[in-house]
């Protein structure tokens, strides 16, 4: 009788130990999960002065990386200057969001003009966006968890909040860094150009704005240039992985009601930080430096198949060197002799512009919006072999 009560005495204390492992393994876990979450905006959270508070962050491994980006990530889509004849195989980031507000559907052709009434101005984190709530209820945890820590004598939960509230403040000094888009040294002046972008789901931009917000939003990636150097941020990067490890040890060997509340809170953020990732990454920017103007053409902008959104770009932009050097139309001699058609259609129209007094630099939408009439899919049809010319081409 005696070694069977000794012997249920053992297993309960075997109980109450698994059952503090759980709780161990399951804070833990909480704190170091939604990885996905945080990185989803990591590079502009550490562009706002908020990243610098203490406060609770989920996953903080995610932002204590060996290397940084050197640019922001570019966006698909093929970048080229009607006037200029660059290209550029991918759209930068910063004018994919200016561009990408209101989406373009598939062989749709918009036309924009955008300008920037003050050159000093710049592209920056927006100071109130929901990023910056994010940290102010990290750190509104922090501070009830400090509290609690306190009111309930936990030397290890007190230990725990400090650590990981210090941790995200550690990671976001070493993180800190400037957006810097590129700027015409040479203050020659140049003819405003068009830039198209070509989509892969067939849609066309084009964009009608001057050399210098040309140079800034297309033609040099976005540069993110650091307070502190790499050895720096690698030393920082350490400690910062050192402080995690003890804050989780410290975490474990709170008492079972502040690992409930530490877990309550990680669950919060967790779930606070997957709303924010799924939101438009315009919402975490201050593009206000940049006007946007759509200009309207006649025809609308939704068209059924590429023949028409092409010979629409070409309309607009009363060229076709660019299809040309961006090889945008398909390879063979069928597209080759529509192409130098449609050039001859839009240089007639340019001639027809000039004679009225209407050509110049300047005055390219001065016609309202009208564009030179041609059937390009009966053009192109006729250029095909009807045997072998397929539906939608």
């Amino acid at each position: 009788m005696l070694n069977w009560l000794d012997n249920g005495g053992g297993n309960s204390q075997n109980a109450s130990s698994g059952f503090h492992n759980l709780q161990l393994d399951i804070v833990g876990f909480l704190a170091i999960l939604g990885e996905a979450s945080v990185k989803a905006n990591a590079q502009v959270s550490t562009l706002s002065k908020f990243s610098l508070l203490p406060r609770l962050l989920p996953a903080p491994q995610a932002l204590i990386r060996t290397s940084r980006p050197e640019s922001l990530k570019p966006d698909n889509g093929k970048v080229i200057g009607a006037r200029s004849g660059g290209i550029r195989d991918f759209v930068n980031h910063i004018a994919h969001l200016v561009h990408s507000i209101h989406p373009l559907p598939a062989y749709a052709v918009r036309c924009e003009r955008i300008s920037k009434p003050n050159p000093t101005s710049t592209v920056s984190a927006y100071t109130w966006g929901p990023l910056a709530w994010l940290s102010l209820l990290g750190t509104a945890m922090s501070v009830a968890l400090l509290a609690l820590s306190i009111a309930r004598n936990d030397g290890f939960a007190l230990l725990a909040t400090i650590l990981l509230s210090l941790l995200s403040t550690l990671i976001g000094f070493g993180s800190r860094w400037n957006l810097s888009l590129m700027k015409r040294k040479q203050k020659r002046r140049v003819p405003r150009d068009n830039i198209i972008i070509k989509y892969p789901h067939g849609a066309f931009l084009v964009v009608k704005c001057d050399e210098n917000v040309a140079r800034e939003l297309y033609w040099h990636p976005e540069e993110c240039q650091y307070t502190f150097g790499d050895t720096i941020y690698r030393i920082v990067s350490l400690i910062g992985t050192i402080t995690l490890m003890f804050g989780v040890i410290c975490l474990g060997n709170s008492t079972l009601p502040l690992q409930i509340a530490f877990a309550a809170a990680y669950m919060i953020l967790n779930a606070a930080y997957w709303v924010v990732a799924a939101l438009p990454p315009q919402w975490h920017w201050d593009l206000s430096c940049y006007k946007v103007k759509r200009e309207l053409y006649e025809g609308g902008e939704d068209h059924e198949n590429f023949t028409q959104a092409l010979w629409k770009a070409i309309a607009i932009t009363k060229s076709v060197e660019w299809v040309k050097i961006g090889q945008i139309a398909p390879v063979s001699e069928a597209w080759k002799a529509w192409v130098e058609t449609a050039g001859d259609v839009v240089e007639r129209d340019k001639e027809s512009w000039e004679a009225e007094g209407l050509g110049g630099e300047g005055s390219d939408d001065e016609n309202g919006g009208k564009l030179p009439s041609w059937d390009a899919e009966r053009a192109l049809t006729e250029f095909l072999d009807p045997d072998e010319a397929g539906k939608n081409v």
